[in-house]
């Protein structure tokens, strides 16, 4: 939300989009439509027309097309990559995927949540959610709250992840886990783990077909099993109230189901925070 002060933004089709630049062309040439407004090979200026706050740290922002007959021309479910200054002046690029179609011919909009800033004492406690290398901000944050001798956030950590050998950073968690043993802990998840012990309890023949599909966890492993579900959530994390936030980052299908879960469990949107 920082970004966008000056009032414009910078848009490419990048990524995956790029894979369907083709299939789109064709489909406006067979359909006789507009050509769209972005260049798959570089950024283009948008003016900032409207913007409308939907909550403390997240809003609508709408931008003009080149004409008001102008489609975007973007394919459906797909990202492109927005450039722009924060409020620091520092430069930004992150992909977004727009919430208007092309029907809504000279405009495009986004929505856009504002960027994570800690300050010391901002809440009682975090929850975290990471996934993968989602890991890496909870880390530097959890970092900056434990070395501060001067803070007495706790933080209570979920990562998950495939493999046991996929777990990143984990020597370094776990020796702040072990440093500040009252403010910091760790649960980790394994999502192979579940086919593990879903073979062992079926029959001898095929538990053998199952064969190398079966992942075993290092031996006395007392982490979790499977995907990260609302029970770890509220076993792990502080319950929902007005001085502690949930932050989450992983793979887009794992930020999905832990909003939900999140939601489903009574954090309300001012609770929680996607990197």
């Amino acid at each position: 939300m920082d970004m966008l002060l000056n009032h414009r933004i910078e848009l490419v089709s990048l990524g995956v989009a790029l894979v369907a630049i083709g299939a789109a062309s064709a489909y406006f040439l067979l359909s006789k439509k507009p050509k769209g407004s972005l260049d798959p090979e570089r950024f283009k200026d948008f003016q900032l027309v409207k913007r409308t706050q939907l909550s403390h740290n997240v809003a609508n922002f709408r931008f003009s097309l080149p004409t008001p007959t102008s489609v975007l021309g973007l394919p459906i479910g797909q990202h492109m990559s927005c450039r722009g200054k924060d409020a620091l002046g520092e430069q930004v690029i992150k992909p977004y995927t727009p919430t208007t179609l092309d029907s809504d011919v000279g405009f495009f909009e986004l929505v856009i949540k504002g960027r994570f800033r800690y300050q010391q004492g901002q809440v009682r406690a975090f929850g975290m959610l990471a996934g993968g290398s989602g890991i890496t901000p909870m880390f530097q944050v959890a970092r900056a709250i434990l070395e501060d001798p001067k803070d007495c956030t706790k933080l209570d950590l979920i990562y998950a992840n495939v493999t046991f050998e996929d777990i990143l950073l984990k020597e370094k968690l776990d020796t702040l886990s072990s440093n500040y043993p009252g403010r910091f802990k760790v649960y980790y998840v394994l999502n192979q783990a579940l086919l593990s012990v879903l073979c062992s309890q079926m029959s001898v023949v095929f538990h053998e077909f199952c064969g190398g599909l079966v992942y075993q966890p290092p031996e006395g492993w007392n982490g979790g099993v499977g995907f990260v579900s609302k029970e770890m959530i509220q076993e792990h994390c502080p319950a929902p109230a007005d001085d502690i936030k949930v932050l989450r980052c992983g793979p887009p299908p794992m930020n999905k189901a832990m909003a939900a879960h999140l939601d489903a469990l009574g954090y309300s949107s001012e609770m929680q925070f996607q990197f």
